[in-house]
């Protein structure tokens, strides 16, 4: 995938999702009430088509998925990391899918309301049933450094604390590089961070221990390999500029990331059936 230096060569937009996961009595329908999009279109993608996975609404009612698996699909619905959904048929983690869909009103609905009716859509469209059980996982504890976070300013890299007006909603998004990684984080807590890095960039659940409250704004480059973006990103050559994650989140924000075990709550599919083109 040849491509000079400074172009950007694929954008994953991460919708950050702060809904949490109900109780369920197994067997459960994903969802079954709320909000739902007003139509919606999902259609299997070729095998030869591009890669490039995001999650985004366009404009006041356009949601676009590219290059979604069902696994990430319920991933992103439920807030969850990929390792702790299990279960279902063996296509759930193959066949890639794109979505359009329109949400209702005249008003852009909230990241919340958007994952509401993604779980509606995965229910009806996917026939999508599970259950939950409480698992222990290898996990990423997120943490402050010894030394503490790293407050940044107008003109240095660090934690900085948001001007964003509160109601205003938190962003991350990756830019994919050919040598790097760049997230810049707008309003988002720590939480929302932890919940981003176990969604969609790390391996395994991450758990927010930072202890940080507050909004802020950051700035985080790194050079990737093969464990980030479920192998989906390109690994950075080993004359990459950037640093390895672990090291660029301690030397630019003070945090770190310390692995362990620990119980999570999984979500273990039932069952589920490949959507008609419609």
């Amino acid at each position: 995938m040849a491509q000079p230096h400074c172009q950007r060569i694929a954008v994953l937009v991460l919708l950050l999702a702060t809904c949490r996961l109900h109780a369920q009595t197994p067997p459960a329908k994903a969802a079954a009430s709320g909000p739902a999009f007003e139509v919606a279109t999902i259609k299997p993608v070729e095998p030869d088509a591009p890669k490039g996975r995001y999650l985004i609404l366009q404009g006041t009612n356009r949601f676009v998925g590219k290059y979604y698996t069902l696994k990430l699909l319920i991933a992103a619905a439920y807030n969850l990391s990929p390792k702790v959904i299990s279960g279902g048929p063996t296509w759930m983690d193959s066949d890639h899918y794109d979505i359009l869909a329109l949400t209702p009103g005249d008003t852009k609905p909230s990241r919340d309301e958007q994952m509401a009716m993604l779980r509606n859509l995965l229910a009806d469209r996917f026939a999508l049933t599970f259950h939950r059980e409480s698992k222990e996982f290898s996990i990423y504890a997120l943490e402050v450094t010894k030394d503490g976070p790293k407050h940044g300013s107008a003109s240095a890299p660090g934690l900085k604390e948001s001007t964003a007006a509160p109601t205003d909603p938190p962003a991350l998004i990756s830019t994919v590089y050919p040598d790097h990684i760049r997230l810049p984080a707008r309003n988002a807590t720590m939480g929302e961070f932890a919940e981003l890095l176990q969604r969609a960039v790390l391996d395994r659940p991450v758990v927010d221990k930072t202890g940080l409250t507050g909004r802020f704004d950051f700035d985080l480059t790194w050079a990737p390999d093969e464990t980030q973006f479920g192998g989906e990103v390109p690994v950075a050559p080993t004359d990459a500029q950037a640093p390895p994650f672990f090291a660029a989140i301690q030397q630019q924000l003070g945090l770190r990331l310390e692995a362990m075990r620990g119980p999570v709550e999984a979500l273990v599919v039932d069952g589920a059936e490949r959507p008609s083109e419609n």
